[in-house]
């Protein structure tokens, strides 16, 4: 990239009004996470067609992607949040450098997934929460997830860095092409070539791939800053620790996350296979309906890093502000007419009666909560951007861990099946009330130099 281009960046990032660069950023963010809910939901319905057993192995296999994917996003939330700043303070030489790093890292990250993964497939299934009769359906998609595992981790760090530059559209491209191709091949490999579950784990594992390569062509055709040469590829191990401390609040938030839905499945079965599958297609679309409001987030990220780094504060609290305004009411149109159609929207997956009760009474309360989580995102997202990792970490362990998880041990031995239902959107208005001081406080604390129209 060209000093004159680096230079068109960096004036974009600092100059460009802050609720139109957010919502320039957010746009590809929103439209990605769309198309790859899209294609996990539709991963839900094509792999539920196979049976409510075969839908709980969903909700099985989304633990394994989301220990994936937390190695991943620590890598690439680390390195980006670091490479924004550094580009914000005009040094891309550091830029390259946390990405090489970055990369190469969570390809062996992946690798440490994957082996062990296979070797012990069947006790790290039932670790996962399956149950005799999900366990076969679980093996058979897992081992193809397993087998793309570092197309996974080092796709979540390209996306994230490409995020972090301001180039949200060639992230898009790359996520979007991979769902596409995933929707479009479960079908055909499920169906056409009767492959079953087997065939919805193939679809996904190459899609990854597809998406692996269309999102290092990025890099390697000169599109953006940072690049992955091996060369650039720090020598210092503390760079290395940096990357995973500005990283841990996405490891805590996806790892715990991961906790918290084998948490889930293994209450939920207690009431069989329906209560596992019920929340399982509940999680999908309650995440369908976060994703417009985490897109902005993710949208907002780059804004306050990038800025941050420049010591321009006015636009970083400006940003915070329209973040949250913005996607609260974004999510709460989503959440109205998930909690109006609700039992409609369970029927798409399962017309299973014990599915469909379980899992619109939890829809109902989960879009109910929705309406608690833009505000503390904002937070949570603005704390890692900045290098704030300590207030990240700890708001990141609130949603899916320090309020989650007892509750989902504790609640249902008062309040039955209807406790796993509540849990989540308990936590989720809990982790509001916790999150709001932090972010009042520090907005209040803000230096006002370099105040912008």
């Amino acid at each position: 990239m060209s000093a004159e281009t680096e230079n068109s960046q960096f004036r974009k990032m600092t100059e460009t009004p802050v609720s139109s660069l957010i919502m320039k950023l957010s746009v590809p963010t929103v439209i990605s996470m769309l198309v790859a809910n899209i294609y996990n939901t539709a991963d839900t319905y094509f792999v539920s067609q196979e049976g409510t057993s075969a839908a709980g192995a969903v909700g099985i296999v989304f633990s394994l992607m989301a220990i994936l994917q937390a190695f991943g996003f620590m890598c690439g939330h680390g390195a980006g949040s670091i490479i924004s700043r550094k580009l914000g303070a005009r040094d891309p030489e550091s830029a390259r450098k946390y990405a090489s790093t970055s990369f190469y890292v969570s390809i062996l990250l992946g690798l440490a997934v994957e082996i062990p993964g296979i070797i012990f497939m069947d006790p790290f299934m039932r670790f996962l929460g399956s149950t005799d009769t999900i366990l076969p359906y679980a093996k058979e998609y897992a081992l193809w997830i397993l087998l793309s595992a570092p197309f996974m981790t080092s796709s979540c760090v390209m996306n994230n860095i490409l995020r972090y530059e301001g180039r949200a559209f060639y992230a898009m491209i790359g996520l979007t092409a991979g769902g596409l191709i995933n929707m479009a091949g479960d079908p055909i490999l499920m169906f056409g070539f009767g492959l079953g579950v087997t065939g919805a784990g193939m679809s996904t594992a190459i899609s990854q791939v597809i998406s692996f390569l269309i999102l290092l062509y990025m890099f390697r055709s000169g599109k953006t800053v940072s690049s992955f040469r091996p060369g650039n590829m720090t020598r210092d191990i503390r760079d290395v620790g940096m990357i995973f401390a500005v990283g841990s609040p996405s490891l805590i938030r996806q790892g715990l996350s991961s906790i918290s839905t084998l948490l889930l499945n293994r209450q939920a079965g207690m009431y069989g296979d329906a209560a596992i599958a019920a929340m399982s297609i509940v999680g999908r679309i309650a995440f369908f309906i976060f994703a417009v409001a985490l897109g902005i987030g993710q949208g907002f990220q780059p804004v306050s890093a990038f800025n941050y780094g420049a010591k321009k504060y006015a636009r970083v609290r400006k940003a915070v502000l329209f973040t949250a305004a913005a996607g609260t009411l974004l999510i709460g149109a989503g959440a109205f007419l998930g909690a109006a159609f609700s039992r409609n929207i369970i029927m798409l997956f399962r017309k299973d009666e014990d599915v469909v009760a379980i899992g619109s009474a939890a829809l109902m309360w989960q879009c109910a909560a929705c309406l608690f989580q833009p505000c503390s995102v904002s937070a949570n997202m603005l704390f890692q951007s900045i290098g704030k990792s300590g207030r990240a970490a700890f708001l990141a362990s609130l949603r899916s861990g320090a309020y989650f998880i007892p509750l989902i041990l504790i609640l249902p031995v008062f309040f039955g099946i209807t406790g796993i239902e509540i849990a989540q959107p308990i936590a989720d208005l809990l982790s509001f009330v916790t999150s709001m001081p932090f972010l009042i406080a520090f907005l209040k604390k803000l230096p006002r130099e370099n105040e912008e129209k």
